[in-house]
């Protein structure tokens, strides 16, 4: 369609889906999470910690096959960012380690950080699993995706409203937000 000169400009139809639409039935999540739905913000924030670490393969095998990462915002190393966001459902909302940028602009980064982390990791493979497979294993089955859910539920009460407004609109994707 680039490569045709003059005439009227045409709409194509492809006659096939995008492949990414349909579930991989090869795709298989890096690990099995125990039950998650369930836990207090400081067990969460502790099995945050610890899944992280569990995924380091996986995201290794990731960067190995595309050589990239959309993780980095933060600044900070994963682990840090697991920290980090650990400590505020914990409640002890750490200061912002980077000057310029505000706590909550932080934390905002942080989450953003630990999303592209687990989902990187776990399309990493042979397997092409489709966004839906992904998303659903991440906010469905990982203390990761429970912990952030958490977190925006015990944040939402906070005093600071310019907190409350970003983890009421930036840490969950609406589709994902439990109970509207």
């Amino acid at each position: 369609m680039l490569v045709e000169d003059g005439g009227p400009v045409r709409i194509i139809d492809f006659p096939d889906d995008d492949p990414r639409a349909r579930p991989d039935p090869a795709w298989q999540p890096p690990f099995t999470p125990a039950a998650v739905a369930n836990g207090s913000a400081e067990s969460l924030a502790s099995r945050l910690e610890a899944e992280i670490l569990l995924l380091q393969g996986a995201h290794r095998r990731w960067m190995a096959q595309h050589g990239r990462s959309s993780v980095g915002l933060s600044g900070f190393a994963i682990g840090d960012c697991a920290r980090y966001v650990a400590d505020w459902l914990r409640g002890k909302a750490p200061p912002s380690p980077r000057d310029g940028f505000s706590a909550p602009l932080i934390l905002r980064f942080a989450v953003d950080d630990l999303k592209a982390y687990g989902l990187e990791a776990a399309g990493a493979g042979a397997a092409k699993p489709s966004s839906r497979q992904l998303t659903d294993w991440f906010w469905n089955e990982t203390a990761t995706g429970a912990a952030i859910h958490v977190l925006r539920e015990v944040l939402q009460a906070h005093e600071d409203e310019r907190l409350r407004l970003i983890v009421s609109n930036f840490v969950v994707p609406a589709a994902r937000v439990r109970g509207g």
